[in-house]
């Protein structure tokens, strides 16, 4: 398919800011509210909904695919809002390096204490995804 027929949403490239986390965390509430609410419907009946998987083009440790056009020298080793669907409802963001590798990691606090955003686990991982 030609790249200028997909949706504008592919070609966009977001940080990762605490704004994010906490749409994350109303997405993880909306789907809990759902999932109870179809459990309690469905109790008697078999019925399985379709199971969202990762895409494989975007896994973790492959090039970012050129699909999604080039990335801002700027966001080169930044946080940036996960591009597959699936991890829409998971606490993760990810993080591309000069060579267009894609590398994830979670957004729940390390260590227990350590934040997503703190400037010491921010320095961490621009030392990992360095080439």
């Amino acid at each position: 398919m030609d790249p200028l027929f997909w949706p504008s949403e592919a070609n966009r490239f977001r940080r990762f800011t605490p704004e994010s986390l906490a749409a994350i965390e109303e997405r993880i509430a909306e789907k809990k509210k759902q999932q109870a609410k179809v459990n309690q419907e469905n109790k008697d009946q078999g019925v399985e909904e379709d199971k969202l998987t990762p895409q494989l083009d975007l896994k973790t440790c492959k090039k970012l695919p050129t699909l999604y056009g080039d990335l801002p020298v700027e966001l080169i080793g930044e946080p940036l809002e996960d591009l597959d669907p699936y991890y829409s409802d998971h606490k993760t963001f990810m993080v591309i390096n000069n060579r267009r590798t894609i590398f994830r990691f979670t957004a729940t606090p390390a260590l227990c204490i350590v934040g997503p955003f703190n400037p010491v686990r921010k320095a961490a991982i621009k030392i990992l995804i360095h080439s």
